[in-house]
């Protein structure tokens, strides 16, 4: 590569207007910095070390990353198409432009790039592939609705922080093959599941019952097994329902489904989050967005704490008040209840994980030592028979 090749990739890099964003991506920077460098072949060679490290995150593979850099990245042109929105034909060209200089890059070699630089003895390697941009993002963008694009094309589980969506880092891989028991309740929700991906009416969901039982495990295998099919997870602590309206705000118009989750939901009766999610259970125009649904679980069927003493007083119409409090429930569109399983149903569940976890034991003896590990834990449940296999292995 001679010194006006690499000038003329650092000019297509430095001009970048669809793909802007990517820029302020380590790799990307690291490689322009290298690319723009007038100095002597030590501080070329200081930044190419840079750009070959940055690489690592993507095990040294440039096309790696940049294909998952270009993919996700969240810009006018994909939006446009998302929505399928008119897109400028400035945009269009500019965007085609861009696509074309990275198939470029991925084309390059470590020689490639340090041919120019003099003699600078060991050169360090990273691995590229060649890569159709064009074509590969002719192809994503035709399932735009299967593999989203920004933040949620990178992961199928989201957590709010700080105000912001982030990916939840070491997600809950739990896939609906991992389940013994409960067959009739998962197959409820894991079909309301299909329906939200399908583009079909859907219900917000209610998971009640014992604790233990596998609720919140069902909602998650539910995002994990539909991720392909465009489901997306956004959990949300029952301390940050107030930024349910935004959420949904910012969810809303986006190609995926979304399915936002609030895990052991219980409210006081003057509890200020009540508001938000009733507003949202109701349709309202401002807290509820089309492409999602709310899934809750909670261990109590109705999800607001009452005393008998909240049931007194000199409020004149405290009998529609307490209605409404005990009825929150009832907005669900689909309410599932998870019992405590009785003796066999407990049994079965151990044996199944024990044989799918190689533990070879005597049947009548696994069952008796079953039993004393439920009593001692106070209750059978899923949690406790998959708590005693982990305890003999």
């Amino acid at each position: 590569m001679t010194g006006s090749e690499r000038s003329e990739l650092a000019c297509g890099l430095s001009s970048l207007s669809v793909f802007r964003g990517l820029l302020a991506k380590k790799e990307l920077s690291a490689l322009l910095a290298f690319l723009k460098c007038e100095g002597d072949s030590r501080e070329k060679m200081e930044l190419y070390g840079e750009f070959v490290f940055s690489l690592a995150d993507s095990g040294y593979c440039f096309s790696d990353f940049l294909r998952k850099a270009v993919c996700e990245d969240e810009n006018f042109y994909v939006k446009c198409s998302a929505s399928h929105k008119p897109i400028p034909r400035s945009a269009a060209e500019n965007a085609a432009a861009e696509l074309r200089l990275f198939t470029r890059l991925t084309a390059l070699s470590a020689e490639d790039l340090c041919s120019s630089v003099g003699s600078p003895g060991y050169v360090p390697k990273f691995e590229n592939s060649a890569t159709d941009f064009e074509k590969l993002y002719a192809e994503r963008l035709s399932q735009i609705g299967r593999f989203g694009y920004g933040i949620f094309a990178s992961s199928a589980m989201f957590r709010v922080q700080d105000g912001n969506i982030v990916p939840v880092a070491s997600a809950d891989k739990t896939s609906p093959e991992d389940f013994i028991g409960y067959d009739e309740e998962r197959r409820r929700v894991m079909e309301n599941t299909k329906a939200l991906a399908d583009g079909r009416p859907a219900a917000n969901v209610l998971l009640c019952g014992d604790a233990g039982t596998g609720k919140s495990s069902t909602v998650k295998a539910c995002a994990n097994y539909f991720f392909d099919s465009g489901v997306r997870l956004i959990e949300l602590r029952k301390d940050q329902l107030f930024s349910l309206p935004a959420v949904m705000d910012h969810i809303s118009g986006n190609p995926l489904k979304f399915i936002v989750f609030i895990d052991d939901l219980s409210f006081n009766k003057n509890d200020d989050c009540f508001g938000m999610l009733k507003a949202a259970l109701e349709g309202s125009a401002s807290a509820k967005a089309e492409n999602a649904v709310i899934y809750a679980t909670s261990n109590r069927r109705h999800i607001i704490k009452e005393s008998f003493s909240e049931r007194e007083g000199d409020d004149i119409h405290r009998s529609d008040t307490v209605q409404e409090l005990m009825s929150l429930s009832d907005r669900f569109g689909l309410t599932v209840y998870f019992s405590k399983p009785g003796k066999a149903l407990y049994l079965e569940i151990v044996h199944g994980l024990a044989r799918r976890n190689g533990i070879t034991k005597d049947p009548s003896a696994l069952d008796i030592e079953a039993e004393a590990f439920a009593l001692r834990r106070g209750s059978r449940s899923p949690r406790t028979a998959e708590q005693f296999v982990m305890s003999l292995m």
